[in-house]
Parts: C-alpha cells; sequence; structure tokens
C-alpha cells in the first residue's frame, strides 16, 4: 500500500516526537544531550549540516537556525540575496517553498533525531507559520528576551506578537503534534546580567508559553563567568520550575558562554567543558555547545560536530549528577524567587505582568539599551569573578543584596569585566591556528587535563 504525502514528504501518519519528551528521555539516561547552533542558507548544506550531527559520537538533536533578515521580517531582502546566489546567515525557511525545506529534513528528521528551529525574532509570525505548515515543532525565544536585546520593537508590540504566535503553535496539539517552546529568557544579553534575573526571566518567559497553550517547556541558563555561582543558579533555576511550572514536561537547557569568547583551541574547548560539566554536575539535560571558532567567524560543520562531540565527553567525565538542589535557600534562589514573586503579583496573566514589571523597573537588565528597558540597574565581577549587583534601581532586592560591596561601574572597567572570560581562558595559550578544530584525540587529552 502507498501512503499518502504531506507537504514535507513524509507519511500522513507520521507524528513528529515530542521535542521535550525525547530530551528528557535521553538525558535522564545519563550524559546531557548536545545541540549546535547551526544554519546555512544553502539547502544542500543544511541538510549535511544536519547529517553531521545526527551521526556525531554523541547523544545530539538538530537545528535549523534562521538568518537576520527573516527575524526581522526582511523578506523582500531575503528574495534578492537569493536571487543574486548571496550565501546568508542562516537558513530562510519562510521564504523558501515547503517541498525545499522538506528535502533538507527529508530521511533525516525522526524520532531518533528531532529538530528545533532557532531564530530571534519579536515579529514572529510568519516564522511560526511555517514551522507550523512543516509540522516543526520545536523553536525557542520569548516576548521579552526576543526583544529587548535586539532591536527597538516596543515591548508591548513583542509580547502581542508572541501572545498571538504561540496560542497558534499551541493548536498543533489539535492535530496530534505536541509543540516545544524553549525560552531564550536565561541568556539575557549573552553577560553580564546576574544569575538571579537569568532564572527569573527563563521561568516567567515559561510560564508564559504555558499561559498560552503550550504544554513541552525548556528553560535556558546561559554559562556565566564563575562556574560555581553557575551551579547555584541552575539549581535555583530548577527548584524554581519544580516549584511553579504546572507541566512535568520541562527540562534545562545549559548554553555555553555567549560573551567575548576565548581565540585559543585550549581556552575555547576548556570553555566549552565547563558548560557541559555545569550540565552534567546539576543534572541538566541539553546543551547549547560553541566551537573554536566562535571569536572569528561563522563555524564550520566540521567544527560543530567536534565540539558536540568534545562537550559529550567532558559530561561523560563528570558523570551523571543531580538535578535535585543541594538543601537551603541559596543567595541565586532567594533573588529569583523575588523577581518572580514581584511579577506574578501586579497580573494574572504573564504577559500583562512582565510589561508592568519593565515599566516599574521590577525587571531592569544591565546595559540593555533597549527604550522599554529602565537602565537603572548595573553589574560587576567581584575579584572571583561572580556576577554581582552594582546599582539595583527599582529591582525589587533591598531587602536581600547589601549595598557593601558594590562600586561604581566606569567604562573601563565595564570593559575589562567584558573581556575577563576571554582573558582568563587564553591565558598561556596558543593562538587559534587556521580553519580547522582538533582532531578527536588531541580533544581528548584536552577533556582528560581538565
Amino acid at each position: 500500500m502507498t501512503l499518502t504525502r504531506t507537504a514535507e514528504g513524509e507519511p500522513a501518519a507520521f507524528a513528529p516526537v515530542d521535542f521535550g519528551a525525547f530530551v528528557r528521555e535521553r538525558g535522564a539516561a545519563g550524559t546531557p544531550v548536545m545541540q549546535p547552533r547551526m544554519g546555512m542558507s544553502d539547502p544542500a548544506v543544511m541538510r549535511s549540516g544536519l547529517a553531521a550531527t545526527k551521526q556525531a559520537a554523541a547523544a545530539t538533536v538538530g537545528t535549523i537556525t534562521l538568518d537576520s533578515y527573516t527575524r526581522v521580517g526582511n523578506l523582500a531582502a531575503v528574495t534578492d540575496a537569493l536571487r543574486q546566489g548571496i550565501a546568508l546567515n542562516g537558513y530562510p525557511i519562510v521564504s523558501y517553498p515547503e517541498r525545499q525545506t522538506a528535502e533538507v529534513l527529508a530521511g533525516l528528521r525522526g524520532r531518533d533525531f528531532p529538530v528545533q528551529v532557532r531564530h530571534g525574532s519579536a515579529v514572529p509570525q510568519a516564522i511560526f507559520a511555517a514551522l507550523i505548515r512543516l509540522r516543526l515543532n520545536a523553536t525557542e525565544g520569548g516576548p521579552v528576551s526576543y526583544c529587548l536585546p535586539y532591536g527597538r520593537t516596543p515591548l508591548a508590540e513583542s509580547v502581542r506578537n508572541w501572545e498571538e504566535s504561540v496560542r497558534r503553535y499551541a493548536a498543533l496539539r489539535e492535530q496530534g503534534v505536541e509543540p516545544h517552546l524553549e525560552t531564550f529568557g536565561g541568556c539575557m544579553m549573552g553577560q553580564m546580567c546576574p544569575p538571579s534575573q537569568l532564572v527569573a526571566l527563563s521561568v516567567l518567559e515559561a510560564l508564559f508559553f504555558h499561559h498560552h497553550g503550550v504544554r513541552s517547556l525548556s528553560v535556558s541558563y546561559a554559562q556565566q563567568t564563575n562556574h560555581e555561582q553557575d551551579v547555584e543558579a541552575v539549581w535555583a533555576l530548577r527548584r524554581l520550575c519544580a516549584e511553579l511550572l504546572p507541566t512535568e514536561n520541562w527540562h534545562v537547557v545549559v548554553y555555553a558562554y555567549m560573551g567575548v569568547y576565548p581565540t585559543t583551541v585550549t581556552g575555547s574547548y576548556r570553555l566549552l567543558g565547563l558548560a557541559a560539566e555545569l550540565a552534567a554536575r546539576t543534572g541538566s539535560e541539553r546543551v547549547i555547545v560553541k566551537t573554536v571558532a566562535e571569536s572569528a567567524r561563522i563555524p564550520t560543520v566540521a567544527e560543530n560536530v567536534a565540539a558536540l562531540e568534545y562537550a559529550a565527553e567532558a559530561a561523560d567525565l563528570v558523570g551523571t549528577g543531580t538535578p535535585v538542589p543541594p538543601g537551603g535557600d541559596s543567595q541565586t534562589y532567594l533573588e529569583a524567587r523575588a523577581l518572580v514573586e514581584a511579577v506574578l503579583e501586579l497580573d494574572p496573566d504573564p504577559g500583562r505582568a512582565l510589561l508592568q514589571a519593565f515599566r516599574r523597573g521590577l525587571l531592569d537588565v544591565p546595559y540593555c539599551l533597549h527604550p522599554d528597558n529602565q537602565g537603572r540597574a548595573s553589574s560587576y565581577l567581584d575579584d572571583q569573578g561572580r556576577l554581582c549587583w552594582a546599582e539595583l534601581g527599582a529591582l525589587p532586592l533591598r531587602h536581600l543584596v547589601r549595598p557593601t560591596g558594590a562600586r561604581k561601574v566606569t567604562s573601563s572597567g565595564l570593559l575589562a569585566d567584558l573581556s575577563y572570560v576571554r582573558r582568563k581562558f587564553d591565558e598561556e595559550c596558543t593562538v587559534l591556528p587556521g580553519r580547522h578544530a582538533l582532531p578527536p584525540e588531541q580533544r581528548r587529552a584536552i577533556v582528560s587535563s581538565r
């Protein structure tokens, strides 16, 4: 019997696997699932990247990262670039015919290899429409985290856009497809946002997604500048999710450092190894990797695979950690809980609550220049590399954060803090040699030396 085919060329009976359940099952078995941040405009190259990710010596999921024109809705620029044969910095999923994307995915996406689409848009309706047509049931973002750092779209407009998009995405469940959304809130600005606010934003965006109908969720946390503070933050995130999320289908994804990256091979791999260790120690189920090329250019497929395999090796060395935080209330947990509670008290609708919180300064992201961010809070690194509050503005943390140790942040001090990780991990290392990643035996040597 010949099966009928859907628009993406799969059997009509095929239902994409629940991305969240897949990651939770694999992550619970031991090593976290590894994922690249990979997006190419050429469909053949995009397909080869997905195939290489699937074949890597690690538990993996696939990624299709979209181009910057698609993210901001400039589809005319996408059309011009494609017509002229100009490579884009990601995959233009809205502009390609559905059949084209179906061919990219055919034989790769399946129950053993789900694929997530990553973008970066405060105006994501066209992107979500494309995902729904293709039954691509895993993506990420958020009304705050994909608005404040990336442009001047008013926050109220972003919240409306995301409300509409999430409700439409949630309707996939009526077709027997479980949609998954990952909050980007734990990666706000990439660096210099204290961990308690990263945790709070990740939880709040997850509650926003659930409020609008999505039941399969993941919460993010981006590696920062002090490993032990990061461990404390991820445990705080796990605890708050267990307390507040009205679903059990959630998991934690740890991002390798998103700030100024080391320029050396050894420094880059050691930093990635610590991200993998962070995930393993805290029982986190997924890791977004970065490569040795991050400081210089867009990485190749081979460099992405090398990073996936290295991170898996590093996590294996640590062994399976515990998703249950140690007893007692950490400082990060207390601050994050205070921020979340202050926001949720404003309105039963998480979107309206987020808008009021930013208007009042109850949420205030350091060094974020968006017009809807008050910009009165600031942060700095102490002599141990821990992220600390320098100024609180109107943040509801004065009963928890003492002014002692705070300092006036100067431009030179901020620049030094921004390059702290690069300096630390590049110390006494060799400059990045050429375009190629280390071979497996050299990667293993770095893992073993950590």
